[in-house]
């Protein structure tokens, strides 16, 4: 697998995804590219190096004037900092979004500036989002279709990682784009990893959504980090992974009394995926860290 290689998911007919080359690394991003009636993209990257999703749509066969789907799993900018420059390129595209984050999407300054404040030197890594037409957006609650013509999406609101994040359920491949609400997966290691960013993690909603994907039973999890995986066993180990982080975060905050020591203690023991290298791996241990400490701040 290496950066730009686009790849047809074998269990689900006419559904692609490319490695959009997120932070500089692959094995972390994946666009879906889904060669419906209406063709149709699912999330849209950070927005640099969007020209790897047209490229992506040009090798399955799609124009950009021929894409009428953009459905953003939510607002956070790793899923939809391209809606911006992909609208720009594909004038017939409307953006399907959750309700809470449709406004950021159209004055999307509030959510650059917290993704300044949340992932800190990785910033270089963005592109500063562009404003998507009010006109061209659709505001989707639990339950919502999204209709592809020869199949649909089921929007699922899975609020846990952040309350504008849904999952998109389609029946016709027994698949469910997960978002991040099922964790973070990587093929060269067949791994399931925790995702727990600031500022709105919360662990008892995050379980449910982990419930929520288990009792819609699908074959096939399509991650957003990264690629497909058959479902199996991935949701219990992800839901048994996710307390036992919390447990030890908060367990290492009580131990420490300092929560610099307590993101380094992290930084410095959990073992990530190599194909990630140092930096990526070290930024997002430490993110998560502190998405599991504000958590545990606003609990008390």
């Amino acid at each position: 697998m290496a950066i730009g290689d686009v790849y047809e998911v074998e269990a689900c007919e006419d559904v692609h995804y490319v490695d959009t080359g997120m932070y500089d690394v692959p094995e972390y991003g994946s666009v879906y590219v889904v060669d419906a009636e209406r063709p149709a993209l699912v999330d849209t990257g950070l927005g640099t190096n969007y020209e790897r999703i047209l490229d992506a749509m040009d090798a399955v066969g799609i124009a950009p004037e021929e894409l009428e789907v953009i459905a953003l799993t939510h607002i956070h900018l790793d899923h939809a900092g391209g809606a911006g420059y992909l609208v720009e390129e594909c004038p017939n595209a409307t953006v399907y979004v959750h309700e809470l984050g449709a406004r950021h999407l159209v004055d999307p300054e509030r959510i650059w500036e917290g993704t300044k404040g949340a992932v800190g030197d990785q910033i270089e890594f963005y592109a500063e989002p562009k404003p998507v037409p009010e006109e061209r957006v659709v505001e989707l609650t639990d339950g919502d279709e999204i209709d592809l013509g020869d199949r649909a999406f089921e929007a699922v609101h899975a609020p846990g990682h952040a309350p504008h994040q849904v999952v998109f359920h389609d029946p016709s491949i027994g698949g469910v784009f997960t978002a991040d609400a099922a964790g973070i997966y990587t093929p060269s290691t067949d791994e399931v990893h925790v995702t727990t960013p600031p500022v709105n993690f919360d662990l008892e909603r995050a379980l449910a959504d982990v419930e929520t994907i288990r009792d819609i039973d699908p074959e096939t999890l399509l991650y957003g980090h990264f690629g497909p995986a058959a479902t199996a066993d991935r949701l219990d180990e992800y839901a048994e992974k996710l307390d036992e982080w919390v447990a030890a975060v908060a367990e290492k905050r009580a131990e420490l009394g300092d929560d610099e020591a307590v993101a380094d203690h992290f930084v410095e023991t959990v073992e990530t995926p190599e194909i990630w290298g140092e930096r990526k791996a070290s930024a997002e241990v430490a993110m998560n860290v502190r998405g599991v400490l504000v958590s545990l701040d606003r609990e008390e």
